[in-house]
């Protein structure tokens, strides 16, 4: 089966992670019933598009994704910024243990940690960017988790959230552009801008 459908470095390093095998191949981890469809290069979200374009004229030297869930924005990172240190961090065990099984396989430049991104465990300044895609939303106290961004974060913190409603129940708080303003504010930002692309705000905090 052609492995062309997929972020190629990633899927491999994943199944090879999770086999235990250096050799394995996509071929093999879909024959041992692994699912790999969240490495699939469909057509990338427009939102994540957005951010991709931002980080390249940033030009990061290290990038703390929070949240980074499936790899929905991740995976499009690593692939787009193939010699960018990337840490990860979520608070799901299992989305952690396949992140790890894709460090195992060979991408030694991801770093996967198990954290709450309102407790970040990492000292003031200690990445160049933090991006949150699709993380605020989701908080019980999403001003701790963006305030802790600002003080991990060196240069910027860039996050998108949706701007209008849906029917994710997961989904807890609807922000208004004054609520990001005033949020990045009491974050201790020094500047914020705000950009809109197909239901969702993108947010730079500098």
């Amino acid at each position: 089966m052609s492995s062309s459908r997929y972020y190629e470095e990633l899927a491999a390093a994943f199944v090879r992670g999770r086999l235990g095998n250096a050799a394995a191949t996509i071929d093999d981890g879909l024959r041992a019933g692994l699912r790999l469809h969240k490495f699939k290069a469909d057509a990338t979200l427009a939102r994540v598009q957005k951010v991709l374009g931002i980080l390249r004229a940033v030009g990061p030297e290290s990038l703390l994704d929070v949240g980074s869930g499936r790899g929905t924005f991740l995976w499009p990172l690593l692939d787009a910024f193939p010699g960018l240190a990337v840490t990860s961090i979520d608070i799901s065990d299992q989305r952690i243990l396949d992140l790890r099984a894709v460090r195992d396989g060979g991408v030694t430049r991801l770093t996967p940690v198990l954290a709450n991104a309102q407790e970040m465990p990492f000292a003031g300044g200690s990445f160049d960017v933090v991006t949150m895609l699709e993380v605020l939303e989701h908080m019980v106290d999403p001003q701790a988790a963006l305030t802790r961004a600002v003080a991990v974060a060196r240069r910027f913190v860039i996050l998108s959230v949706p701007s209008v409603p849906d029917d994710n129940p997961e989904h807890i708080h609807l922000f208004s552009v004054d609520d990001l303003r005033h949020m990045a504010d009491v974050a201790g930002a020094r500047r914020v801008t705000i950009d809109h692309v197909l239901n969702h705000r993108i947010a730079v905090l500098q």
